[in-house]
């Protein structure tokens, strides 16, 4: 054989190889599936309806196919991260916490909407004689879920600000488990008064879902952080970057992206970082929740 055929063989050889490794990468890419979930602070189906469009969105972004997982309580999403049970989660201020120190710091938040770095909660009422937070006392009042950050830390902590100690200071506390099973608690007179967060009670009100005749905002609390998606630590860091490109990429101006966006309640997705957690960590231990 020629040395020019041996060539011509060999180019064969690897142009084949080249080809099976490309088609198997290819198969591997179609069979990779990016596992996601989220803190169950609104309803199931309502959790399933806002991701739809984020999840294709995804798939499209990273070659992946996206499985959204709905869980029953905030601590199976920390868990589930940290027994990398799903890849990426959209977690409160406080899940995050809990989340990092639960996988030892290796959980990595890597966007937040704009709207997260100024979120706050919303104090709400049915009861014309509540006015302001010292009126809480004596009242029967509700939290969301016990690991909400604006359904039950952060209200629980401007509470203590302002010298009201909820066990103490109210007839009946209650968890309504989520945002908008709050408002239906105060709204039904199950509670004289409530909190939940800004965001879902803006969303309520503007699909009518709450009669602002009857029940009311009287206090907002000061501004926190909030609200973020996380990566397990672990994470392949190209797809991590795939997926932080992805979010930081949605455009209001392109129509898809702006269906996305709102849904998701959010002008934008910006980067983030666990520094801009460390005030809920602090407030976690002041409030008692965190040893």
């Amino acid at each position: 054989m020629t040395l020019s055929a041996t060539r011509r063989l060999a180019l064969k050889g690897a142009l084949a190889c080249a080809f099976a490794s490309a088609f198997a990468s290819s198969a591997l890419a179609a069979d990779a599936v990016l596992r996601v979930s989220a803190i169950p602070d609104e309803a199931p189906t309502e959790l399933q309806r806002k991701f739809a469009p984020l999840g294709k969105y995804l798939e499209a972004q990273t070659g992946m196919k996206v499985v959204f997982t709905p869980v029953s309580d905030y601590a199976a999403v920390v868990e589930s991260l940290a027994t990398k049970k799903i890849d990426l989660a959209w977690l409160g201020g406080f899940t995050f916490v809990q989340a990092k120190i639960r996988t030892n710091g290796t959980a990595i938040p890597i966007v937040q909407r704009a709207e997260d770095a100024v979120f706050t909660s919303r104090f709400i009422t049915a009861d014309p004689t509540i006015k302001a937070l010292a009126d809480l006392k004596g009242k029967t009042f509700a939290f969301g879920a016990p690991s909400s950050t604006s359904g039950s830390l952060m209200p629980r902590f401007f509470l203590q600000q302002a010298g009201l100690n909820p066990e103490k200071d109210f007839k009946n506390v209650a968890f309504s488990g989520a945002h908008d099973a709050t408002v239906a608690f105060v709204a039904a007179g199950k509670a004289e008064a409530g909190v939940l967060n800004a965001s879902v009670w803006d969303k309520l009100v503007e699909q009518k879902k709450v009669d602002t005749d009857k029940v009311r905002v009287f206090a907002t609390t000061p501004p926190y952080f909030d609200y973020n998606w996380t990566v397990r630590g672990d994470l392949d860091p190209a797809l991590v970057k795939k997926l932080t490109d992805a979010f930081l990429k949605l455009d209001p101006a392109n129509p898809e992206h702006k269906e996305i966006l709102g849904l998701q309640r959010a002008a934008k997705f910006i980067p983030t970082k666990k520094e801009n957690y460390e005030g809920i960590e602090k407030a976690a231990h002041s409030a008692g929740l965190l040893k």
